[in-house]
């Protein structure tokens, strides 16, 4: 096994932990604690289970640290290629989502403490610690929304050095630019067109499995020198 070979397997699996890691928070809890609109049902829900709301905290957690390791290891496979979409990558895929991640915790700490009631939350009605418990939870939304921007950026030089590595299928980039922008319009249309949010993702879906194809490659296959790449 070749050292980048070495390299883009070690990619692939933290690539993989976070594949595993994301779903929790945006996906799981939403679908089973939240109630669109009735701040009532969804702090029962919490209150109901609040090993999993915190699980979902602790997913933001090391979801952060692991952006920030993952981009870190694509750094090491790529900075030969082009330094700088290799540090393009970094900052907009490990440190600018990584610290969103953690700063995003807050938001949900401040929905669980205002759920669960304390002395001196008795300023507020049950009713307005639960409102503003769903406020918070909508806070945590928002700025999944605009971390989306960057969750779409970020594809954009990775696709660049797999082109340019020539190491990996080249429909593998091509495809990562295709999700990138998916997730860039995804955003836009949280923000000004929602009502068409479902659609978009249902239409783009294939788009968006680009991520996982390249994890997989990468995990399974390594990488792969071009023969004219390889000294005599």
């Amino acid at each position: 096994m070749t050292t980048i070979s070495k390299n883009a397997r070690i990619v692939g699996f933290w690539y993989l932990l976070l594949v595993f890691c994301g779903p929790l928070r945006l996906i799981i809890i939403p679908s089973k604690l939240f109630v669109a609109g009735d701040a009532n049902a969804t702090a029962a829900n919490i209150l109901a289970h609040p090993i999993l709301f915190q699980l979902g905290i602790f997913a933001d957690t090391w979801g952060g640290v692991l952006l920030v390791i993952l981009t870190l290891a694509f750094y090491n496979l790529f900075k030969d290629v082009d330094r700088y979409q290799a540090r393009l990558l970094v900052i907009t895929g490990g440190i600018l989502p990584g610290a969103i991640y953690f700063l995003n915790t807050v938001n949900d700490a401040a929905a669980l403490l205002l759920v669960r009631g304390a002395d001196y939350l008795n300023v507020f009605t049950e009713a307005q610690r639960y409102a503003l418990a769903y406020f918070f939870t909508r806070l945590h939304f928002q700025v999944v929304v605009s971390a989306e921007v960057l969750w779409g950026v970020w594809l954009i030089p990775m696709a660049i050095l797999i082109l340019k590595s020539r190491w990996f299928p080249r429909v593998l980039g091509w495809w990562l630019i295709l999700n990138g922008i998916t997730w860039i319009v995804i955003s836009f249309a949280n923000m000004f067109l929602p009502d068409y949010v479902d659609t978009i993702n249902s239409w783009s879906l294939p788009f968006q499995l680009a991520e996982i194809a390249i994890t997989l490659w990468m995990l399974v296959m390594g990488a792969k020198e071009p023969v004219d790449n390889i000294p005599a």
